[in-house]
């Protein structure tokens, strides 16, 4: 424990951010780092808790504690690695984690969590400036060859994980770069896209070869797969998403929000609009934009939005408004569900909760306005809160872009029938958290093939778990950690 009494002493104080307007006019990132000596004293409100709830609250098992206090001891050499030896990419998580670990620490009690995730991002930052992230690859060649299917950070850390214990792995990828949806579905104000190519030329040195624009499925079967190789994961996303069964869905401006932030982070990549929108441009200019659903990809479509020059945004969310501040007693150190406001919603944004769209009504087969209604929750005579309509609360709203972004239902289904693997009720792909393994054998599955929908920190520690499953399936046992 650095100091002692840090966390009395010093209030906590976050990553500063450029002011709206100036950060609108830019696709780069907007977070700005703090200066080295303030980010030390960060580190000292760290009370190196007997039981750190932080531990529970980070998917990958981060030692906040221990990287903590190297940083207040100015070691920040020691405290990268600490930090690598659970995460493979924290530049990733220090961006656009949510950071469940502040919410399970024991100063968020009191609203005022110890700057984990800032923290987490200075010090991989710091390492890359330094020269001290460098390539490990292996001592020897065990022989065999992995094939990992999907460049998300899943499949990215399960590649790493076994190329440095010396399996030749190949990374299968059908966009044309490598990142998944670091790559197409996060936008570069978020996270730009250099800290993935760094990542890439590092897992190259250490032996990890690169096949995008390679569908598994339709280029290459995963019968080829599988004779070629002696182990396949499958790290694809949860990409099928939910639809929304309205009259007028057909109307034309109404899209998936991937279809939208993918056409942007291509055009953000330097490709001609011809590669990057061959459908037609999706844009916001000038428009009246609706996002429904209320996650991050929904805020992310905001975001995007403002950039592109949107006349107005409104986002509308089915469940009612949160509540402002969770009742600790009740929900810490679990992740509390409690209002929240992105930074693309601070840009400009209109809220609506508790809203359910009726229908899409447009002319000459555009989309002009959303038909919608006020919906009130409660418990039904089974205890179960139900959904209903509140009579006489239609009204209409202006609508020139509607975008949809409630979630995904489950990986795309192609491959998954190739492989012929067993699916799980929510149609994801069942494997286990202890060996990972489908039910076909050769084939392991990890990331949002298997869990769902998740958070890019549970991406990575099941890359991670994976690898270690299939390298002890190959050789019996493995060095690798959990």
């Amino acid at each position: 424990m650095g100091k002692p009494t840090g966390f009395l002493e010093i209030e906590r104080r976050d990553r500063p951010y450029e002011k709206p307007s100036a950060r609108l006019k830019t696709w780069s990132e907007f977070v700005r780092p703090l200066a080295p000596a303030d980010l030390a004293r960060q580190a000292a409100r760290c009370m190196s808790c007997g039981i750190p709830f932080c531990h529970q609250g980070c998917p990958v098992n981060n030692q906040i504690p221990d990287w903590n206090d190297l940083v207040y001891r100015d070691d920040w050499r020691a405290a990268l690695e600490n930090l690598h030896s659970t995460n493979n990419f924290p530049e990733f998580t220090g961006r656009i984690c949510p950071a469940p670990c502040e919410a399970a620490c024991t100063l968020n009690i009191e609203d005022n969590p110890v700057t984990i995730k800032s923290i987490e991002c200075q010090i991989v930052d710091r390492g890359w400036e330094e020269g001290w992230v460098v390539p490990q690859p292996p001592d020897s060649s065990s022989g065999r060859k992995v094939a990992v299917v999907g460049s998300g950070p899943s499949g990215l850390a399960c590649a790493q994980q076994l190329a440095r214990v010396g399996h030749a792995v190949t990374v299968f990828e059908k966009n044309d770069r490598i990142g998944g949806l670091l790559r197409y579905g996060i936008p570069n104000f978020k996270m730009e896209k250099h800290l993935i190519d760094r990542r890439i030329a590092q897992m190259e040195a250490e032996g990890v070869a690169f096949r995008p624009g390679v569908e598994v499925g339709a280029v290459i079967t995963v019968e080829e797969l599988l004779s070629e190789f002696d182990a396949v994961a499958l790290a694809g996303g949860a990409e099928s998403p939910r639809d929304l069964p309205i009259q007028g869905r057909e109307l034309k401006g109404i899209h998936f929000a991937m279809e939208f932030l993918t056409q942007q982070n291509r055009r953000n990549e330097g490709d001609p609009e011809a590669k990057a929108a061959p459908g037609g441009a999706i844009s916001a200019k000038g428009k009246h934009v609706v996002v429904i659903g209320g996650g991050d990809t929904g805020s992310d479509c905001i975001g995007t939005s403002n950039r592109q020059g949107a006349a107005s945004v409104t986002q509308l969310e089915i469940l009612p408004m949160p509540p402002e501040r969770e009742d600790k007693e009740l929900t810490w150190p679990d992740w509390p569900l409690k209002l929240r406001t992105s930074s693309s919603q601070e840009e400009g944004c209109e809220r609506d909760f508790a809203v359910t769209t009726r229908q899409a009504v447009g002319k000459d087969g555009r989309i002009e306005a959303l038909e919608c209604a006020r919906v009130e929750w409660a418990p039904g005579p089974d205890g179960r809160v139900t959904m209903t309509e509140i009579p006489g609360s239609e009204f209409v709203l202006p609508a020139d872009l509607v975008l949809l972004a409630m979630g995904f239902v489950g990986p795309r289904r192609g491959m998954l029938e190739q492989a012929g693997v067993e699916l799980d009720a929510r149609g994801n792909v069942k494997a286990s958290l202890t060996d990972y393994r489908s039910s076909t054998p050769q084939v392991f599955a990890c990331g949002d093939m298997r869990r769902g929908q998740s958070l890019v920190v549970w991406a990575i520690r099941e890359g991670r778990q994976c690898a270690r499953a299939i390298d002890e399936f190959l050789r019996g046992e493995s060095v690798l950690p959990r």
